[in-house]
């Protein structure tokens, strides 16, 4: 018989994209979802020459408990899995006249690009990817680190805050979304300890379109944000509407 790869449509509306076609039915997304992440996400579904691997009890991503960390990612030999590709939102905003686009890296990016582009780790500065950015039509570019610093501070305040006036201990840090999700999901009894602070890259983002908005005159609106994240988390976060206001 013919081997026919499987098809079926791809859903760009979450993180997490997977492509039929690619998979080889390996079963390592399983087993990583399972065994390490304990979360069952991914199961085989079907018998026989049906026998594929797609989301456990006929869910969708979008309505599945996935705390979207990318491990099945990661594991996916051939690509049948990957996060969802926004570069061609970024690049059509990118050029827009009207549009101040302003970049953060997450730290973990700025240490390992280099290896992508074979470059040695003498080649791999900030300077030089920084230099790349604007290139690419960036105006401004920044570290994810001042932020990193500043959710420090506010996480320490809070839990001074907590431990002064009897709130919930121990506390929590919120600064990961993928945590966060997975919190939600599995621990709701914990979610009174987590930090009620943003992560890095929203709390960024919010200083971006409030602070520095102004300080440069420009309207928030015109504003356009990348962040450039090692976590395919990172895009269903941005997504929240409680991060949204």
């Amino acid at each position: 018989y013919p081997v026919k790869p499987e098809r079926s449509k791809i859903d760009l509306s979450a993180p997490v994209v997977r492509e039929a076609s690619k998979c080889i039915k390996c079963m390592r997304c399983i087993q990583i979802c399972n065994k390490v992440q304990s979360l069952g996400i991914w199961d085989l579904n079907g018998t026989g020459g049906r026998t594929t691997v797609d989301v456990s009890f006929n869910r969708v991503i979008k309505e599945s408990d996935c705390a979207l960390c990318g491990q099945c990612i990661t594991h996916c030999p051939t690509g049948g899995l990957r996060e969802r590709d926004d570069t061609a939102k970024v690049r059509l905003t990118m050029h827009a006249k009207d549009k101040i686009t302003v970049v953060q890296v997450a730290p973990a990016v700025r240490t390992a690009w280099g290896e992508y582009f074979g470059l040695k780790r003498e080649e791999a500065t900030m300077e030089r990817m920084a230099a790349a950015l604007r290139r690419m039509g960036f105006d401004y570019i920044y570290d994810t680190n001042f932020t990193a610093d500043l959710t420090i501070m506010e996480e320490g305040t809070e839990l001074l805050h907590r431990i002064q006036n009897g709130g919930k201990l121990p506390m929590i840090t919120s600064c990961s979304p993928g945590w966060v999700n997975y919190a939600e999901y599995n621990f709701g009894d914990l979610l009174d300890h987590l930090s009620s602070c943003k992560s890095p890259h929203e709390m960024f983002g919010a200083i971006l379109k409030t602070y520095y908005a102004e300080k440069i005159g420009v309207d928030p609106k015109d504003m356009y944000v990348v962040s450039i994240m090692p976590c395919s988390c990172k895009k269903f976060e941005k997504e929240r509407p409680q991060l949204t206001t």
